[in-house]
């Protein structure tokens, strides 16, 4: 079975504005590949949708949006969607983040893949099973 894995929206994000190659985007590559399997649920997926709509990450980006569209379809097509039951409040210093959290519980992810590692450890209700790693530390 392929590691399930929550990617934050700083680690899509980075890879669409990336000028060279990076980890950020080696990830979405591997994901695509299906060497890992991605969760979502529909708070990520409208983050994701939003953020990627702005004016400043359309600027930066490398891809048009139509690619960056055909991007986020293709990501999502080989997504596991995932119903949150039963709400985790573990309390992270951006109470924003606590739904990746949330979503890895109910998934069984091993990771969270994001650039704010700190954010997470900071946890007051922690998951030992769920590891929060930067893109390059897994790749």
């Amino acid at each position: 079975m392929k590691t399930k894995i929550v990617i934050d929206t700083n680690v899509l994000i980075g890879a669409l504005i990336a000028k060279q190659y990076s980890a950020n985007r080696k990830l979405i590559e591997l994901c695509l590949k299906k060497e890992f399997y991605p969760l979502i649920n529909n708070t990520l997926f409208t983050e994701y949708e939003d953020v990627i709509s702005r004016k400043e990450i359309l600027d930066k980006s490398i891809y048009t949006e139509s690619e960056i569209n055909e991007l986020l379809d293709a990501l999502l097509s080989i997504c596991q969607w995932v119903k949150i039951y039963y709400l985790w409040r573990p309390n992270l210093q951006d109470e924003k983040d606590n739904y990746l959290v949330e979503l890895a519980v109910a998934g069984n992810a091993k990771f969270i893949v994001t650039h704010n590692v700190k954010d997470f450890q900071r946890s007051q209700l922690k998951f030992p099973k769920i590891q929060i790693k930067k893109p390059q530390e897994i790749i």
